[in-house]
């Protein structure tokens, strides 16, 4: 059974959210992701699940066989009052590494893809531009082309099982395989 308060700070993860904009990340493995926005600044909740399959209601073995086309991901609520998109997009990009296709270092399988899916076109809009910038950086690094795939209107959003809400913070010592490039992203600081 899902709960229905976030294990760190109590929020829902479930709801409305009236006024507050969403969004999905895939990073690679959604623990590390979770943990990357949850404590951040105007971000209401987060929450591990699945998008961007074909099956309706999928369990974490299923994902993880690659056979069902979702990705592990990250909802993402914030104020947008209090962060702004290109913040969180900043912390998207340089927190992973968008050039490696269907992985992300040892963990191998479209379920790692890199994605944003978007729930607004500003979202979308922002997100496709913060592409172009940060492909131009990484190219500079001497890194490959971004794979990372930018959906517009979001998919629907799977919950993932109980174990893996805010798996790291019930599990200090888990598994993270999230690392990025150490390339600096300019969306979001002015640069």
């Amino acid at each position: 059974m899902m709960p229905g308060l976030h294990h760190i700070h109590g929020r829902p993860l479930r709801g409305e959210f009236p006024g507050m904009e969403r969004v999905h990340f895939g990073m690679g493995c959604f623990w590390g992701v979770e943990r990357l926005f949850w404590s951040l600044p105007g971000v209401v909740t987060t929450a591990a699940g699945y998008a961007g399959g074909h099956t309706a209601d999928p369990t974490y073995r299923e994902v993880c066989s690659d056979n069902t086309g979702h990705a592990e991901v990250v909802l993402v609520v914030y104020d947008p009052e209090q962060v702004a998109f290109g913040d969180l997009l900043r912390v998207f990009w340089e927190n992973h590494d968008p050039t490696q296709g269907m992985r992300q270092g040892n963990d191998v399988g479209s379920q790692y893809r890199s994605l944003i899916h978007c729930y607004t076109p500003d979202q979308h809009q922002a997100a496709m531009e913060s592409r172009s910038l940060y492909a131009q950086r990484l190219r500079e690094a001497g890194l490959g082309d971004i794979t990372t795939e930018i959906v517009h209107p979001a998919p629907a959003f799977r919950y993932a099982e109980e174990e893996h809400q805010q798996y790291l913070a019930k599990n200090p010592a888990g598994y993270c395989g999230i690392g990025g490039t150490g390339v600096s992203c300019p969306v979001g600081t002015g640069a």
